[in-house]
This record gives structure tokens, sequence and C-alpha cells, in this order.
């Protein structure tokens, strides 16, 4: 079976209007396209969907039922025409926008809340991993567009450089390093690092730093979220190390400390994309977006 929707027009068109005539005059067809398609749609019923008395046609009981059906089906397909139509120039529809922890938790939900005020149609929907977890999502199909903070895994992507952060040395206010306020690579060396999961951007960029400037280190504790890591040091378990967006408000209320670090933990934020994908203008919009947050 191959029903057409031309043919379901053709039949609510008639069915409304209770003629061939009348019905072929405001679909703007012939009289013969009209009576040829209800005729191919009653064959492809198996049975007549109206009784006839003249030039009047009446729905019988089969077309009856079909009806509602008919007209859901072309409720549907109309709103995808205007989706579609009005999506060309309006940011309309659903956007998935992945992001590493960091990203996620203290930077995006303010841009999210920003961008759904700007464009009422728009549905931005924002999920949150580490950064291997959110370039995965992005490779897969499963996120339009993914925010990370570490070092690209996935050549398959398209990374463009968003905005800088740096990483932090904390402690808590009672540890040895707050009243000296800074550290040399010895103590890096022999410090209890509480650190985030393999996979994490932080995680990734910390190892890097440490690694480059040749200073080995030793993990205390792993821990699998930002706040749970500050927690710990504030409690006086260790050392942590993590992004100045994510501690500036306990470092403010002096519920922990920053210590200078000697190495350079400078990174970069990365956006990746999907390599010639189709920019939808939901899609540029938030592109604009992050755009104008470029700077910290």
């Amino acid at each position: 079976m191959a029903i057409t929707l031309r043919q379901l027009e053709i039949f609510e068109k008639v069915a409304v209007c209770g003629q061939v005539t009348q019905a072929s005059s405001q679909l703007l067809l012939t009289q013969s396209a009209v009576s040829m398609a209800l005729a191919e749609l009653e064959r492809l019923a198996g049975a007549p969907l109206f009784e006839r008395s003249g030039r009047r046609l009446f729905l019988n009981d089969r077309g009856r039922q079909l009806l509602p059906e008919a007209r859901e089906v072309l409720a549907r397909v109309h709103r995808i025409e205007q989706f579609l139509e009005e999506s060309i120039g309006t940011p309309v529809g659903s956007l998935v926008v992945g992001a590493s922890t960091t990203i996620g938790n203290y930077l995006l939900p303010a841009m999210v809340g920003q961008f759904s005020r700007l464009y009422p149609g728009a549905r931005p929907h924002l999920q949150v991993g580490n950064a291997l977890q959110i370039e995965q999502g992005v490779e897969a199909g499963e996120l339009d567009l993914g925010i990370i903070e570490g070092l690209q895994h996935l050549p398959s992507l398209l990374a463009t450089p968003w905005r800088r952060d740096e990483l932090v040395l904390i402690v808590g206010k009672d540890h040895p390093w707050a009243s000296q306020g800074r550290a040399t690579p010895d103590m890096l060396k022999d410090a209890a690092w509480i650190m985030r999961e393999k996979g994490s951007g932080t995680r990734e960029i910390f190892e890097t730093a440490m690694e480059r400037a040749g200073v080995s280190y030793a993990v205390a504790l792993e821990l699998g979220h930002t706040e749970a890591i500050k927690k710990a040091v504030e409690a006086g378990l260790g050392v942590g190390c993590i992004s100045r967006m994510a501690v500036q408000r306990e470092l403010e209320q002096g519920w922990l400390y920053e210590v200078e670090n000697p190495v350079d933990m400078q990174r970069t934020l990365l956006i990746v994309t999907r390599k010639n994908d189709y920019r939808s203008a939901l899609f540029k919009a938030f592109l604009d977006l992050l755009e104008t947050k470029k700077e910290l």
C-alpha cells in the first residue's frame, strides 16, 4: 500500500465540501485529477469511503473513521513544513549542547538561560559529562555541539578555540601551604593530590602540565565531581587543582586558599563540532552567543 499525502489532502477536502467540483476548485486541481485520486485511494483501501448520491458525496462508516486519522497526518506534515520554513531564518527547535563538567556546571547554565530568553522558540538542552564523553556524543550525533576543557581526543571533529581558563592550586585554611602562599616544585612532588577521574579535561591538563615541567606527583584521592574535590580540600585531606571559575566563590569567602603555582596551567576551552555539518539558524545563533562570551 502506498497512500500519498496528496490523496489524503484530496480525501479530506472532498469530505468537507461534499462534491468533487468544489473540492477541485479549492485545491486548484482538475475534477478528473480529484476523481482519479479518490478512486486510487478507495482502491488502496479495498472498499469505498464515500456514499454517492448524484453529484454529492457522503462519508460512509469507513470514511468517517479515516477522516480524523487523515487530518492528524496532514496537521503533522503542516507543522513540519512550518518548522522547516521558520527555522531557515529564525532560531527555533531543539538544540542539544554537551559540556565537560566544569563548563557545564559553572559557565553554561547562565548562557543557556540567556539563549532561551533571546529566542523563545528555541529549546536548548544541556548535557554534562567529562571531556571524552562529550566528544564521543558529538561524534555519534547525540549532541549538536560540545564545549570541553581538556585536550581534543577525536580528530574526526572540528575543534575551535573559545576562551582561556586556568587551573589554580587550592588548599584548606589550615593547610601549611595556606600561610606560605606559594609552592615549589618539590612541594608539588610531596603533595597529597585530590584529583578528578581519568578522562576529565581538568585531569588531562594537570597531567600534561606536570609532565612538561618534569614534576612527579601522587594522587591520594580521586573524585568524580569538582564540588566533592572542593569539600575534600576544605576538610584538609589534600591539595586540589581546579578551574578558577569553579572555585572563585570559595576563594572570595576564605573557605579555600589559592597557592601560587610554579607550573603554568593555562588552558584553552574548545568548541567541538562535526565537520561539514549543515548549520541551522538555531545552531548559528548559539555559536554567536558563545562568541560574545569569549572574554573572561
